[in-house]
C-alpha cells in the first residue's frame, strides 16, 4: 500500500509519523517549529488532531466531566479546558499542511466527527487516523473509510470483539488500504502494557498492515515493534518538554525523535531474510576459523600422528572435521611447523584423490 508517494510494508522502512497534538501550546510559530522539527529529524508525515472543544464535550463541571486519574498529567481539568488547550484551530491547518508537503513530509490528521471530516477532505488530506478513543464510534468509522483515503486505526482499549466490528465496518465502507497500530491509551504508557507480541496475530487475524502508536517513554518499545514487523511507528514530538503543554510529559524531543528514526530503521535493516552461512562482509573473517596445521618438522613418509598437528588459527589448512582422516597417514614431502596442511602433502588411495 501508499500512503502519498511512501511505500508501506515489510519490504519498506517504517513510516514515522511525528504526532503535533496539543504541544504547539496554543502558538501558531511553535506549531510551525514543530513541524520544521519534524522535517530535520528525518520524520516522514506529520500528524494533526482536527476537533473542537465543542465537538469532543460539553462544557460542564459535574463530576463526569473532570479528569480524576491522579497519574494522569491532566488530573483535575474539565474535558472541555482540556480540549480547548489542546485542539488546533482548524484556520491554522490549511498553512501547516502547506508547510508540512513543503518540507516533504506527509499530512495527516485524526478527525473527531463528521465536521471534521469534511473539513480535512476540503483541505485534501492524503490519510485519516482514527483515534483509539474512536474506535467503538462506527458511524464515525464508516464514514471515514467511504473517502478511500488509507486508515490508521489506533486499537488502544478495544476488544477483539470490538476491532472485528470496527475492521469489518471500515472494510465494508470501502477502505482498502488499512493499518491497525497497536496503542495502550496511558499518558505515559508503561513498556509492560505494550504486549507487542499482539502485532503478528493483528496481521494475520485482520489481513492487514499493522503497527505502533506510542505512549512510552524512550525509544526501544518501538524498536521492538519494528524488530516484529510494525511498518509505521508513530510518536508525539515537542520543541522542548521543559516548556511545558498538554503532552509535553509523554513526548520526544527533536534529538530523541532523530534517534528514534534511526534506530527504528537499523531494526527494519537488521530484519533481513532467513539467512544461513556468511555474508559478503564476513567472508573475510573466515581465516581466522581454526583449521588443522603441522606442530614440527616432518620427513617425507613420516606418520601423521595427534603429536604433529593441531586445531589452531589461522584457518588456511583443512577444516578441524578432517583430524580423524588425516591421522595416520603418511606425508608425501618434508613439512615444517606452521604449514597447512592440504590433501595434496599426503598419501591418498585412488578413490579419495
Amino acid at each position: 500500500m501508499k500512503i502519498g508517494s511512501r511505500n508501506i510494508g515489510l519490504d519498506s522502512p517504517p513510516m514515522i509519523i511525528a504526532e503535533m497534538s496539543g504541544n504547539h501550546n496554543m502558538s501558531l510559530d511553535r506549531a510551525f517549529g514543530i513541524v520544521r522539527a519534524s522535517a530535520e529529524a528525518g520524520a516522514h508525515a506529520l500528524k494533526l488532531q482536527t476537533y473542537t472543544a465543542a465537538t469532543m464535550t460539553l462544557n460542564e463541571k459535574s463530576p463526569d466531566f473532570i479528569v480524576k486519574d491522579k497519574n494522569s498529567p491532566w488530573h483535575g481539568q474539565t474535558l472541555y479546558n482540556l480540549y480547548e488547550q489542546a485542539h488546533t484551530p482548524w484556520d491554522w491547518h490549511e498553512p501547516i499542511k502547506r508547510l508540512a508537503e513543503q518540507l516533504g513530509l506527509i499530512f495527516i490528521s485524526t478527525p473527531f466527527d463528521s465536521t471534521a471530516l469534511d473539513f480535512l477532505e476540503g483541505l485534501n488530506t492524503q490519510a485519516y487516523k482514527i483515534a483509539s478513543f474512536e474506535v467503538t464510534d462506527l458511524e464515525l468509522v464508516s464514514k471515514i473509510a467511504a473517502t478511500g483515503k488509507p486508515v490508521i486505526m489506533s486499537t488502544g482499549m478495544a476488544t477483539l470483539e470490538e476491532l472485528e466490528l470496527s475492521v469489518d465496518i471500515a472494510k465494508r465502507s470501502g477502505c482498502k488500504d488499512l493499518i491497525l497500530l497497536k496503542c495502550t491509551s496511558n499518558y505515559p504508557a508503561d513498556p509492560t502494557d505494550s504486549n507487542i507480541l499482539t502485532l503478528a496475530d493483528m496481521r494475520e487475524r485482520f489481513e492487514c498492515e499493522v503497527g505502533l502508536s506510542d505512549h512510552t517513554l524512550g525509544i526501544g518499545v518501538a524498536v521492538t515493534a519494528v524488530a516484529h514487523g510494525a511498518v509505521t511507528i508513530e510518536k508525539h514530538l515537542t520543541i522542548n518538554r521543559t516548556e511545558g503543554g498538554v503532552d509535553s510529559a509523554f513526548s520526544m524531543e527533536p534529538k530523541e525523535f532523530q534517534e528514534l528514526i534511526s534506530e527504528t530503521y537499523n531494526a527494519w535493516q537488521a530484519l533481513g531474510t532467513v539467512k544461513y552461512g556468511p555474508s559478503q562482509q564476513e567472508k573475510k573473517s573466515l581465516q581466522f576459523r581454526r583449521s588443522l596445521y603441522f606442530t614440527k618438522k616432518m620427513m617425507a613418509g613420516d606418520l601423521v600422528t595427534r603429536e604433529c598437528v593441531r586445531s589452531i588459527r589461522p584457518g588456511f589448512g583443512l577444516a578441524p572435521k578432517h583430524l580423524q582422516e588425516v591421522l595416520g597417514r603418511t606425508i608425501k614431502e618434508d613439512v615444517f611447523s606452521g604449514m597447512p596442511l592440504s590433501w595434496d602433502l599426503l598419501d591418498l588411495n585412488e578413490d579419495e584423490k
